[in-house]
């Protein structure tokens, strides 16, 4: 009778861990793939996957669409906002990258500066690069 007893409880242990095993493994069937920052990305900087890393998730804000390695890989973007590590990456949180350039033509020379122009006269061209910085570029090609 007591052997009847030990076997029912540790068949009943079986079970237990049986059940626990397979709750671990549903549990991985409902998550959701996300990517993930595994590096601080700063404001208008552009996306890198090596910055990036795949994770499963069981769930995200109801806001964030979240995006996937063959958006990254198919289009360039740029953070909308700075990412802080283990942030996960949201369609809302990046923008396309569109190469804002300028091209300048001084006779001879020609020189091409990503950025806007700000301001141009006979002399000078200020133009205001893609990280707040304003450039004074002289009709004679030197930078100052």
């Amino acid at each position: 009778m007591t052997l009847l007893k030990e076997m029912e409880g540790a068949f009943l242990m079986l079970k237990l861990r049986a059940f626990f095993v397979f709750i671990i493994f549903s549990i991985n069937l409902y998550a959701i793939d996300v990517l993930v920052t595994t590096a601080k990305i700063n404001y208008k900087e552009k996306i890198d996957i090596k910055k990036l890393s795949s994770a499963k998730v069981l769930s995200v804000k109801k806001y964030c669409i979240p995006l996937t390695i063959q958006d990254i890989e198919s289009k360039k973007y740029v953070a909308k906002r700075y990412l802080r590590k283990g942030t996960v990456l949201c369609a809302s949180d990046v923008k396309e990258y569109s190469k804002k350039s300028v091209l300048f033509n001084f006779g001879l020379i020609e020189i091409e500066k990503e950025g806007k122009i700000i301001f141009e006269n006979d002399e000078y061209i200020r133009i205001k690069k893609p990280n707040g910085k304003i450039e004074k570029i002289f009709k004679d090609g030197s930078v100052r």
